[in-house]
Formats: structure tokens, sequence, C-alpha cells
């Protein structure tokens, strides 16, 4: 397991004085990569060998949003490696030690020379280990997919919508579906299905279907193909 202790930020914040979706996010991203990096497992180290872990799925719960200069603890630890992928939990909490927000992830291996997933080597396995999973609903990977969905207004991809594996970055299409609600909602839950990456230049066509108890959006290529697919559900 790797933690790291932190402070909700004045840049973190939304009007309301508490912590952003994308912010919280953010901090699970930063903690997984702080992990790989503590084991000798990191960016440069990866980049190196041409071989990356890409996060293919995501479900994000959140109990609450922390406050601004609230104390928090952020942690990660992975809980199962089994062929092309690896599985990692996520977790915040707050002073007290009670669990402000939690996640689970599915993450592929790819050989960036070759373009494909591979099967990991131990090397790029063992220095992790493994732990009993959160106490959490865990949800399947596949999200059904509305009957219809609504066409709306394209948009490119910007410059700071990329990371240093020059694609859009996890968090950036989150961002981006947030953008569609057509007004502000106290997320609980959200899970996104990565389906292929996004590069600086593309045009992302969404696609959004509003249900009684959760929102999809598609954010699609041109052949109507997606990158990314979002499910938000509300308090």
């Amino acid at each position: 397991m790797y933690t790291f202790d932190s402070q909700v930020r004045y840049s973190e914040i939304d009007h309301h004085g508490t912590m952003t979706l994308p912010a919280l996010i953010n901090y699970f991203q930063d903690c997984s990569t702080f992990h790989s990096e503590s084991v000798g497992l990191g960016m440069e180290v990866l980049k190196e060998k041409k071989k990356a872990w890409i996060l293919s799925y995501w479900q994000v719960v959140t109990e609450r949003f922390p406050k601004l200069a609230e104390k928090i603890t952020v942690g990660t630890f992975a809980t199962e490696f089994k062929g092309l992928y690896g599985n990692r939990n996520f977790f915040m909490k707050d002073e007290m030690g009670e669990r402000i927000a939690c996640a689970n992830s599915i993450w592929v291996f790819m050989d960036l020379e070759k373009g494909r997933p591979v099967r990991p080597e131990e090397e790029y396995i063992l220095p992790y280990g493994t732990e009993r999973p959160l106490d959490m609903e865990y949800e399947g990977r596949k999200i059904k997919m509305p009957q219809h969905c609504e066409d709306l207004e394209p948009f490119p991809v910007r410059k700071y919508h990329i990371d240093t594996n020059e694609h859009v970055n996890n968090c950036q299409y989150v961002q981006m579906a947030l953008e569609v609600l057509p007004e502000e909602r106290r997320l609980r839950q959200i899970r996104v299905d990565y389906k292929k990456s996004a590069v600086y230049g593309d045009i992302i066509y969404p696609k959004a279907a509003f249900e009684k108890d959760r929102t999809i959006v598609e954010l699609c290529d041109a052949e109507g193909k997606p990158y990314a697919v979002i499910e938000m559900r509300e308090e």
C-alpha cells in the first residue's frame, strides 16, 4: 500500500468551497503514479522500456467532497494481477480516518513499441504486491448503454488535455463529460470505460442520454466510435 497526506487547496475547490470531482480523481491518479515511483517502476523507467500501465476502467464512489484546507490521506494498492490486467483500489480519508471516497480500477499493460497489450513479466508486478480489496459495492465493468443518445456540439482536443503519453489525460475525459451536464449536480458515483486514446487535434463528438437515475456520456470520434463512455449517478 502507498499513502500520502495532503490538504485541500483553493485551486481544487468549487464555488461551494469543496473539492471538485476532477480534483479528487487527480489525487487518485497522482497516488498511483507516486506508488509506481516508490517501487522503482516510475514513468521514466517504463518509458525507457517502452512499457506502460494504461487505465482501462474505473468506478469512483464519493461519500462527500472535502472542504478547503481539510487534511486528507490518499492511498492505493494493487488487488490482483491476471493476464494482461492489473486491478487497483484507491481511498481518500479525512483527519479522523473516516473514508471520504474510494475507487476500483482496471489497468492494462501495454507494449508501446508494438502498440498492443501484453502479459506483464514478474518484474512489473512483484514490486507492488497485492492486498485484500476494499469493502465497497463493486459494479461490473460493462456500462449499460441507453437506447438513444442525443448528439451534442463537437469540440477539439486542446493542448491542456494532453499528458506525458501524448494522449488525452484520463481525468480530462471526466471533465469533458461534466461540461455536458445541463446543470450542476452532486455526483455520488462515476464510472468510466476507456475505449481508445484521443490525441491533440482530434475532434470529440459527444453524445448524451439523461435518464432518471443516471447520465451517460459518450465521447466519440467522427465515425461515432467512443474514446470513452462515462456513467454518472447522483447522490
